[in-house]
Parts: structure tokens; C-alpha cells; sequence
């Protein structure tokens, strides 16, 4: 057989443990560098999400009321 028409082995027993546990660490370890928000920034991040939703909201809405007679004539 050709490398790539070879059977893939699945690793079992103790390998594959020590893999699990070593992405395991390398995941605490790469969570330890991550710059979380603080409570302010996270509230100023809702606010935000909150206010931008109530825009495209208003806008979505307001596209509806243009076009809805147009809809209802020529559709139904």
C-alpha cells in the first residue's frame, strides 16, 4: 500500500491520555495570556450591542412600513 492508502491507527491507552492531558495544560496556559474585560468594559460592550441592535432595528422596521403597501399590491 501507498502512505496515503494506509489504515489511520487510532492511538489508545496511555499516549493517548498524556496527549488529552497535555492539551488540557495548553489550554489553561493559553487562557492565562488572554486580556479578559473588566465589569466596565463589559458593560460599555452591551450597551453598545444593545443600542446598535435598536438602530437596524428601527431601520429594518421602517423599511417594512415603506415597502409593505408595495408588497401587498403586487404580491397578494
Amino acid at each position: 500500500m501507498r502512505p496515503a492508502q494506509q489504515p489511520v491507527k487510532q492511538q489508545t491507552g496511555r499516549k493517548a491520555g498524556q496527549q488529552r492531558g497535555q492539551f488540557v495544560r495548553e489550554s489553561v496556559g493559553e487562557l492565562k495570556k488572554v486580556d479578559w474585560p473588566n465589569r466596565r468594559q463589559t458593560f460599555q460592550g452591551v450597551v453598545v450591542v444593545i443600542i446598535a441592535c435598536a438602530i437596524v432595528g428601527a431601520y429594518l422596521w421602517g423599511l417594512d412600513q415603506i415597502f409593505r403597501p408595495l408588497v401587498e399590491r403586487v404580491l397578494l
